[in-house]
């Protein structure tokens, strides 16, 4: 028989996983595996058949009650054959007692329906190159949002996720490869977004506005440092606002997801979420 086992990932381990999402189209950032080591350094289990690498999650735990799900392949030689179900199995295990939320590829989708999870909304990415008009709103002030006090930033964030994450956000912000924005109006924040560097199009998540026009902003001042120009955002459909703001900026569909929770679907800021963070730790 076969030696299957499963492990907590290596800091190395973390190249791999990016590995195996960029061959899923997924489009992983450049530096993403600093910030998500940090949010969990248990949180990110490989499954080995003889010593090999063969399947992985992610199951990170943020506060005492919410949990985020991610990152699950498997080998493609080696699908089918139970090593995903049982890496799936141990980092549940691991979720117990908590709401956990992930965004399920189209072809997983029913699958995570048996396992208890139930649709939100869907993530719809958009990617492309925008000439539409960005102009920054009247009284509204862009910075590095870096240049800002941390805590002003991850109380912004509390407003749009379930629970507190200031050791993913603090090297999201801070790790090499991406740009940072603040909308200001009076000193009080109005918008944040970020961008990094990705092996295609630049991503930008999160994206956080007060309104469309500020969101429009933000996303300009970031496009016009993307490489090529070119950016892709994950919008939730459930801000119908952020949809059409897509659209308008001539950016055009090519990936989506579906949010799940196995919970009450946690109660945030939707109106102003116009792009989720990131797909792997939500």
């Amino acid at each position: 028989m076969p030696d299957f086992e499963i492990t907590v990932a290596s800091a190395d381990d973390m190249r791999l996983l990016a590995d195996w999402a960029d061959a899923e189209g997924w489009n992983p950032g450049h530096t993403d595996g600093q910030a998500f080591f940090a949010a969990d350094p248990r949180g990110f289990l490989i499954g080995r058949l003889d010593g090999e690498p063969a399947a992985c999650i992610s199951v990170v735990r943020y506060g005492s009650d919410f949990a985020f799900l991610g990152f699950y392949i498997t080998r493609p030689s080696l699908r089918g054959q139970g090593y995903g179900m049982r890496v799936w199995d141990a980092g549940m295990a691991r979720l117990a007692g908590r709401n956990v939320g992930l965004d399920g590829v189209v072809a997983q989708q029913d699958n995570y329906r048996k396992s208890g999870f139930r649709s939100a909304w869907n993530n719809i990415r958009y990617e492309g190159t925008t000439h539409a008009d960005t102009a920054v709103p009247s009284g509204v002030t862009l910075v590095d949002a870096r240049t800002l006090p941390f805590d002003q930033l991850a109380a912004y964030d509390r407003q749009f996720f379930p629970a507190p994450r200031d050791s993913f956000l603090a090297p999201w912000l801070s790790a090499p490869r991406r740009t940072t924005v603040a909308a200001l109006r009076d000193r009080e924040l109005h918008g944040f977004a970020v961008m990094r560097s990705c092996r295609a199009a630049s991503r930008i998540g999160p994206l956080y506005a007060g309104s469309t026009e500020v969101a429009a902003a933000l996303v300009g001042a970031l496009a016009a440092t993307a490489p090529g120009g070119t950016v892709a955002i994950d919008v939730p459909d459930i801000n119908v606002g952020a949809v059409r703001l897509a659209e308008r900026l001539g950016l055009t569909p090519s990936f989506e997801t579906a949010r799940m929770y196995t919970g009450a679907v946690p109660r945030i800021d939707h109106e102003g979420l116009f792009g989720v963070t990131s797909l792997e730790l939500g």
